[in-house]
């Protein structure tokens, strides 16, 4: 960890202030809520504790010191991932990261942060049993995955792992990858018995459902058998209540979409991509036709303080993407909207605009507040390229609003 400290130097030239400590006061505090797509986190990764990748997000979330984050893109460990090993828990790599990384400071200007984490299942990587690419062959069986750098750079994928994945319920080369971890701070509490996730809602239960069209043959790309078990949401939708110490209670309503790309003539994950985020759309609405995993039906109760949080993979302003859910979303009258992160005095990217999220610039991770929510501070980091060391985090920025709840 020896290397983290010039590192962190440079980030708080950069920033311009000390490491946030974690908040563990009573009351009305303010709370920061953070988004993090760390890119590709695997269980191999997660089971040391000296990976250069991680040490560094460490870093960040140890310097921002969040009270709620999202991590996208991290394991959800179980049979048929390669880290996996016969016997131990699954969906164990959010405690993983917890304590190898965050509860160890990174430097000694760092504190370790303690969380409480909350790591649910996905669709990624698991085979649905169709061909849901029209490829001509249904793929099931997980193939060989290379493994990680022993840099910490993102592993490569191959032919065969995308083929795989093309097949699953969600895009993954083996089961569990791309999966979301949530870290709550101890001293909340999170209502484990009130979480609501729609791994399972299918897609053709939303009634004003995108149905790709194959534009060669002008017929629906899924057949009527796979349509009628195709999940909609590519990871899962989660809805995680916490209760703050004042007694308020809010709602982490956590998402990662599909990338709205890599789909040939149907444009398949470009109408998956607006119907995941139609889905948070109409469940502030209050839609009839959603239903959850355990069988509640409705929406999120019209009193409810809440923030849409996570990698939502489109950008209101970007022509490549179905931008209608996205701006329904963000212009939603229970959404404070107008609230956008910036990067401020942070940016040292020429290209970027303050509000992009992205390496390849755009604004696609969200921290979206309830219309109900004060919001004190709303800020993107991004460290400026020449403070990068050769083996970057992730090509995503972190994302967090500091907010209170009543006026």
């Amino acid at each position: 960890m020896r290397w983290a400290v010039p590192v962190l130097l440079g980030v708080f030239l950069l920033l311009g202030c000390r490491p946030r400590p974690q908040n563990t006061a009573p009351g009305d505090a303010p709370l920061r809520v953070m988004t993090y797509n760390i890119e590709d986190v695997r269980t191999a990764d997660l089971r040391r504790a000296d990976h250069p990748r991680l040490q560094r997000a460490a870093a960040r979330i140890q310097h921002l010191a969040p009270d709620v984050l999202l991590v996208n893109e991290m394991t959800y460990d179980q049979p048929g991932d390669p880290g996996y090993r016969d016997g131990d828990p699954e969906g164990h790599n959010a405690q993983r990261f917890a304590h190898h990384y965050l509860s160890t400071p990174q430097a000694d200007s760092l504190e370790g942060l303690s969380y409480q984490p909350v790591m649910l299942p996905v669709n990624t990587g698991i085979p649905s049993g169709f061909d849901l690419n029209n490829d001509g062959r249904v793929v099931s069986t997980v193939p060989d995955v290379p493994g990680s750098p022993a840099d910490g750079s993102v592993a490569p994928q191959t032919d065969a792992g995308r083929a795989y994945g093309n097949d699953a319920w969600g895009f993954g080369t083996f089961p569990g990858q791309y999966g979301m971890a949530l870290f709550v701070r101890e001293g909340l509490t999170v209502l484990r018995d009130s979480i609501r996730t729609f791994r399972d809602l299918r897609w053709h239960e939303m009634p004003t459902a995108a149905v790709p069209v194959d534009s060669t043959t002008v017929e629906p790309w899924y057949g009527p058998d796979a349509w009628a078990e195709m999940r909609l949401s590519s990871k899962s939708h989660w809805d995680v209540p916490v209760r703050l110490p004042g007694g308020a209670v809010l709602h982490l309503l956590a998402s990662h979409p599909t990338p709205p790309g890599f789909d040939g003539v149907a444009r398949r994950n470009n109408h998956r991509n607006h119907d995941e985020i139609q889905l948070w759309v109409d469940y502030l609405s209050g839609a009839p036709y959603i239903e959850d995993d355990s069988g509640r039906a409705g929406g999120l109760h019209a009193d409810a303080s809440f923030v849409v949080m996570g990698d939502l993979n489109a950008d209101p302003d970007d022509p490549s993407s179905f931008r209608s859910a996205i701006r329904a979303l963000v212009g939603h009258e229970r959404v404070n909207g107008a609230v956008v992160p910036t990067a401020g005095r942070q940016n040292g990217d020429s290209d970027l605009d303050p509000e992009d999220t992205s390496r390849w610039a755009a604004r696609i991770d969200y921290v979206l507040p309830s219309a109900n929510l004060t919001v004190q501070e709303a800020r993107v980091w991004r460290p400026r390229p020449a403070q990068v060391p050769d083996v970057p985090v992730s090509d995503h920025f972190p994302v967090w609003i500091d907010v209170r709840t009543g006026p």
